[in-house]
């Protein structure tokens, strides 16, 4: 068989590949393609309403501001990348990957808490992907906001987004990379007329706020590229076991800290010149009070496009994170459960929500503590197979039965459960929100806003202290030992060669 058409046809505009690890001759993606998946994984408005949150509400001035962008872009997309390299290690998404980590079953209860809050991820952006569209049309067309418009327009918002993620790698990387190309286009002009029109004196006399809340803000700021951890191996699978791990890390920074640095600090000066700006009842509507209309239009309507491929980035690896959970459907179909729920969430937030940004503040800090836990114990996990000849069995990823390599005792690594159990506990303890307060916000961790860290630390640090996991090799008796010598060699050899290259 010719493997470069078999490779094609797995990589077509439609792709059907489930969760299954990706056979080795079809993996031929490259480094480089990560770069326009992280930089549209950030095209989102949000991070303007971010940004002047940091100044309305953390009381920051401009150069905080700006470090404030640059640690949480370097920080949490670091991870990002670092645990993306796991990806091309078991060319199988990280909700399966993670089985290895957690056990066949003790994989499903991190593995729900990750996917109830992609729900949340998803609808946010779903609400702000139809307030712009909702913008677009009052700029345009002078039609005011109404219950059954915000229907028909979060309807169709999501609609698109479900579509788009159903079509696969392949088409998510071609509009990934156009949308670079035509908001970094529009983001320059936006950038330019704030440069010409701002009253700079008044942004460079800003005082400067605490550090406490420059903390706390790399914290919010840093939550969103959190919450894409444990999908990054999603996008990494593709690529060959050569492919350089310091390149993904890189490629995957830069990617991401291109579009965040600079929408964070533009929204910290529109917030100077509108410092309702933060508590503004919707994230997008500003755009149109602060823009002349033949700007703040195309602008939005790029915008929309890069929030729709954010949605279908979170939706795609969704799909596998309900296949790995035992939902019994193709990919593409797997994906409409989140569909429906972000419809559903998203009219909820809209209609009966009071305030978005209190609401999308409290959401990010729970998302972080969330997605940490699992972080930490992946991580560690991680570091003891970089030297293993077999880092992930890709036959035992996909097998869920006691026979399993990775089925531990009774299908539940405890050593996993038990560090990710306790560090979800102590960062829900030390975390503070609109919503409640934990016995432990009062201290420092708590005050600083560094629950996220704390909980990374604790479970990373739990789950090194505690005696390595022993996996199950069980025997292969219907196996000759010569078939069994050169499916090891071939392994050890390819693995020797990810050594160099990670």
């Amino acid at each position: 068989m010719d493997n470069t058409s078999t490779a094609d046809t797995a990589a077509g505009a439609i792709e059907t590949r489930g969760i299954e690890p990706v056979p080795d001759h079809e993996r031929q993606g490259r480094v480089r393609e990560l770069f326009p998946t992280w930089v549209a994984a950030n095209i989102s408005v949000l991070l303007l309403t971010m940004g002047a949150a940091l100044v309305v509400l953390n009381q920051l001035n401009f150069w905080q501001v700006l470090i404030v962008a640059a640690c949480a872009a370097l920080v949490s997309f670091g991870l990002v990348g670092v645990l993306s390299v796991s990806g091309k290690w078991g060319g199988a998404p990280g909700a399966t990957l993670s089985r290895a980590t957690f056990g066949v079953r003790g994989n499903l209860f991190p593995g729900a808490i990750l996917w109830i809050a992609r729900f949340g991820w998803e609808t946010i952006n779903a609400v702000t992907g139809a307030y712009a569209v909702l913008t677009v049309l009052d700029l345009v067309f002078g039609v005011k906001s109404n219950t059954a418009l915000i229907v028909i327009t979060l309807f169709a918002f999501v609609a698109c987004t479900f579509l788009v993620s159903g079509m696969g790698r392949k088409a998510l990387n071609v509009c990934n990379t156009w949308s670079t190309y035509l908001f970094g286009v529009f983001s320059v002009l936006v950038l330019g007329y704030l440069i010409a029109t701002m009253h700079w004196s008044e942004v460079f006399s800003k005082p400067a706020g605490t550090t406490a809340m420059v903390v706390a803000g790399i914290g919010t700021i840093a939550a969103g590229g959190i919450s894409w951890v444990p999908t990054g191996p999603d996008f990494a699978r593709y690529l060959p076991h050569s492919a350089s791990g310091r390149k993904i890390v890189g490629v995957t920074v830069s990617g991401a800290g291109l579009v965040m640095v600079p929408m964070v600090l533009m929204g910290a000066v529109m917030a100077v010149a509108s410092p309702g700006l933060a508590q503004a009842a919707d994230p997008v509507s500003f755009l149109g009070d602060l823009l002349p209309t033949w700007l703040a239009v195309p602008y939005l309507l790029t915008a929309i496009v890069g929030m729709l491929l954010i949605n279908s980035l979170s939706m795609y690896s969704a799909g596998f994170t309900a296949q790995t959970m035992g939902v019994k459907l193709p990919r593409a179909l797997a994906v409409s459960i989140n569909a429906v729920i972000s419809l559903v969430g998203g009219l909820l937030l809209m209609l009966v929500a009071k305030s978005f940004l209190g609401s999308f503040i409290t959401f990010l800090i729970l998302l972080a503590v969330s997605f940490s836990a699992w972080i930490g114990v992946y991580a560690v996990d991680m570091f003891r197979r970089r030297t293993r000849a077999v880092r992930y069995d890709a036959a035992a990823l996909m097998d869920t039965t006691r026979n399993s390599r990775y089925w531990y005792a009774g299908g539940f690594c405890w050593q996993a459960m038990v560090s990710w159990v306790l560090a979800l506990l102590f960062g829900l303890a030390f975390t503070k929100c609109d919503w409640f307060a934990g016995p432990l916000s009062d201290t420092p961790v708590g005050k600083y806003g560094l629950a996220w860290a704390a909980t990374i630390v604790i479970s990373g640090a739990i789950m090194a202290v505690l005696p390595t996991p022993r996996e199950n090799v069980p025997a292969t008796p219907d196996r000759s030992a010569a078939e069994q010598a050169e499916r090891t060699e071939r392994t050890e050899r390819a693995e020797r060669t990810d050594q160099v290259t990670v």
